[in-house]
């Protein structure tokens, strides 16, 4: 059965990260007010024109944190290189300050509304939330990963921890156990090809929930496009009577949630930022 794919989709999204670059051999670039307040003046400014929102920043004498919200499609690795390059030449522009300003490597960590153990429990719950624990033979498939899979790209340390949420065309309940069974299996292989991670997933009738970790250079546009697109092409050659008894044209509606996940609330690394030390 033919399949077409998708090429955009429609969000529901908050997408919050936490990021930190150092100067150059740790100089004290910004010990001074007049230049800690000239680079987050720029800070700002190159935010708005990239269209990137920043939700705080806090510049120190040899460093610079600031949690940034982001959109789907936008990469964080491409937004750090953005804000460094643009801010070094802005710097050296208005105070002299000798390139290179930044130092190569960075850290980013996703940060959300609520913490990451509160959505691991909810994706583990997910068979009493939806009463299907109640059955002799409950429609559901629960995976986590035994061991984290590593990732890594060179110059950065990162923990990206992203929430998706896919739902069935029309919300047809299309899932049993053994074919989100199937469905999450081969995922695993998209991921292992792609270069991220899937630590957590539940698949029920009408929607499946994943706790997926991406590199710096992903978007989670791209991660999500990935899953889906493969998944609904392999339902549809090996398993479409799956389609065809639910009466869709398509596996997924053309659309999906993303949340940042991580070990600190946004609003508590907003808080922190926005301290004076």
């Amino acid at each position: 059965m033919q399949v077409a794919p998708f090429t955009t989709l429609n969000w529901a999204y908050q997408l919050h990260y936490y990021l930190c670059f150092r100067t150059h051999r740790r100089r004290e670039c910004f010990a001074e007010d007049r230049n800690a307040e000239t680079l987050a003046a720029s800070l700002a400014e190159i935010c708005r024109r990239h269209d990137y929102h920043l939700l705080e920043s806090q510049v120190y004498p040899d460093h610079v944190r600031c949690l940034l919200s982001l959109r789907p499609e936008q990469v964080v690795s491409t937004a750090i290189q953005t804000i460094k390059a643009n801010s070094s030449r802005e710097c050296n522009r208005q105070l002299g300050l000798a390139a290179p300003l930044w130092a190569r490597g960075y850290l980013a960590r996703g940060v959300g509304r609520v913490p990451l153990s509160i959505v691991k429990q909810y994706l583990h719950q997910q068979s009493e939330h939806h009463g299907y624990d109640k059955r002799v033979r409950p429609p559901i498939y629960r995976y986590r990963a035994k061991e984290p899979v590593s990732l890594s790209v060179a110059h950065a340390a990162f923990e990206l921890n992203h929430h998706l949420v896919f739902a069935t065309r029309y919300r047809r309940g299309v899932f049993g156990s053994e074919l989100g069974k199937t469905l999450g299996e081969y995922w695993l292989k998209v991921a292992e090809s792609r270069g991220f991670a899937i630590d957590q997933m539940t698949i029920v009738p009408d929607h499946a929930h994943l706790l997926v970790r991406i590199t710096p250079k992903m978007s989670i546009a791209e991660c999500a496009l990935a899953l889906l697109n493969n998944g609904q092409y392999y339902i549809g050659k090996y398993q479409p009577l799956a389609l065809i008894e639910a009466d869709v044209d398509q596996l997924w509606q053309a659309s999906a949630y993303a949340g940042t996940r991580g070990a600190y609330t946004t609003a508590l690394i907003k808080h922190w930022l926005s301290e004076r030390e």
